[in-house]
This record gives structure tokens, sequence and C-alpha cells, in this order.
């Protein structure tokens, strides 16, 4: 979501949490097969974006995030900004972005990825250039697998590939989402690694399906209805929660309080919590006001749901 403002382009960037994650294979390149279920949710970052004579300025306060190449909603600027100047015989133009983080990092719940999309569909605006959505999504997934996923205004996709070939979903209804971060990070990279290595010894071998990707197949049940409670997986769960306990205590408090279903997203360490929607809040209320006692990082929201027509 996007307005024009006095003094640029006012964005929202939302996040998302993974409602099943199965991971299907590995390629040469050391990136996973994955098959996935994304829901957008109702918590957002918020950037603005503002014309400059030339360069790249980024501005990310109270946020402790690199504001330089560091940076993946710097380098979705510079990679949006080469790409038009190599249509262009005049000065490349520049931008300065001030982004405010709400979305809790290396968090499982995509912000940087959300941060990146809105940068390269907002400068899109900006500057009326137009870019057909395949050039976007075809630049997002060069910045990483996630990206696509916010490039297009789907609520909720089913992702397979490396999680960039996206299909629309049914998005979730009548539920309010109790997410909790437990207030640190954890890093990607070590997660798949550790399941590669759990997955070699106790379950199958994933350079065996190098080829495969086992639910890519199109027309899946996702796409056709919503997913229910019972059906939510995510397989990278017990490697987070083998190495940070706080993962399991989580799941049991939001179980206990009331949630139908409760999983860690993406690659953690974010755990969230679905409860049926009640006039009030109901138990969800209940249970957001005990945890947010404890965690900083606790937030009560919705499922994005699709847009008007």
């Amino acid at each position: 979501m996007s307005t024009t403002a006095v003094d640029g382009l006012r964005l929202t960037a939302p996040a998302k949490i993974n409602l099943y994650l199965r991971v299907t294979g590995r390629r040469p390149d050391g990136y996973h097969f994955l098959a996935t279920l994304m829901q957008k949710i109702g918590l957002f970052d918020q950037l603005v974006l503002q014309r400059s004579a030339a360069g790249i300025s980024l501005s990310c306060p109270d946020s402790g995030l690199p504001e330089d190449e560091g940076n993946i909603v710097y380098r979705a600027a510079r990679l949006f900004l080469a790409t038009m100047a190599e249509r262009s015989t005049g000065p490349r133009p520049g931008v300065k972005i001030t982004l405010y983080k709400s979305i809790p990092v290396a968090a499982g719940l995509g912000g940087g990825s959300s941060d990146a999309a809105a940068v390269l569909r907002g400068l899109d605006k900006l500057f009326g250039t137009r870019c057909p959505t395949r050039e976007l999504l075809a630049m997002g997934v060069s910045l990483g697998a996630d990206v696509p996923l916010f490039v297009v205004d789907w609520p909720v996709a089913w992702a397979t590939g490396i999680g960039d070939r996206l299909q629309p979903a049914v998005a979730l209804a009548d539920v309010d989402i109790l997410l909790v971060n437990p207030g640190f990070s954890v890093s990607t990279s070590w997660v798949y690694e550790r399941f590669a290595l759990t997955a070699a010894e106790n379950i199958f071998n994933l350079s065996n399906l190098q080829k495969g990707n086992a639910d890519a197949g199109e027309g899946h049940k996702f796409t056709q209805r919503a997913i229910r409670p019972d059906e939510l997986r995510n397989d990278l769960e017990l490697v987070t929660a083998d190495r940070y306990a706080e993962i399991g205590i989580l799941r049991e408090r939001l179980l206990k309080g009331g949630a139908a279903a409760a999983l860690m997203s993406g690659s953690g360490p974010s755990v969230f919590g679905l409860f049926p929607k009640q006039e009030g809040g109901g138990p969800a209320e209940a249970c957001f006001r005990d945890l947010a006692r404890d965690y900083d990082n606790t937030f009560l929201v919705a499922p994005l749901p699709a847009p008007s027509i």
C-alpha cells in the first residue's frame, strides 16, 4: 500500500507468516526447494521515498540496521535504479529512503524482503517507469527468495521452487493471529544448514531430491480452500526449537491460551497462534495481555484480506 505525500511516497510493508512449510529438496548451489503457504498479516514497516539529485541515501532510525549495501533495502534501490539507467541516456536519478521498523528483524516474518519489495514497487511509482510485474518479480528473486511474495498484491500465496514460484491461494478468514517474537534473532542459513544435516541423518537424503519438488503441482489444495488449523506444518521448527527451548514454551502458552493451532514462522524464532475471531477479542485478547507482560514484541493482528474489487 502507498500514499503520495508532499515529501514523496509513503509506503507500508507487511509481515508474513508461514502457515505451511515443507522442505522438499536441495539444489547443488545450497538453496533448498520449498513448498510453503505464506499469509501476509497486519504488521507493517513504514518507508518514505523521496527523489534526490543522485545516489542512494538510506536512514533506518532507532533500528540498528546498516544503512548501506549491507541492507537489502539499499540493494533493492541500487538494482532498480541501475536497471532503469540501462534504458535511459539521461542522468541517473537518486532517492532518499527512510525506513521505520516495526517488524522484528531476523524473525521469520519476511520484514526485510517486504521492505525490499516495497522499494521496488515504490520507485516504479515515484519515477513513473511502469515496469511490468514480471520484471519487478525478476528483480525481487535476485534479491531474495521471499521478495516476490511482496511484489504481488495477493494476501496469501502458495510458493514452490526456492519460494519464488507463486500461485494465489485462499486467505485465512475469521481468525485473529497472536504473534510473539521472543526477542532474539535466528540465522536463516544456520537453520537450513542444520536441517540438511538432520534430514540426511534421520529423515531422507536431500541430495536425492535435487530435481524434485513433491508439492509443486498445480492446483494444490491450499489454492482451492483455506488451510485448516490441523494442517499447519513447519519442517524447520524442530531444528530451531531444539536450539531455543523458548519456541516450544511459546507454542504451549498459545495453545493453553485458547489458540486452535500454534506454529513457528519461517526459520523462526517468531511463533504465532490462530484464534477463532470473537466479539471483544475473547481468548486472543486475554492471551495477548498475558504474553505481552513477558515479551515486548507481542502483536495481535489480522490476516490481510484479498483486495476489494
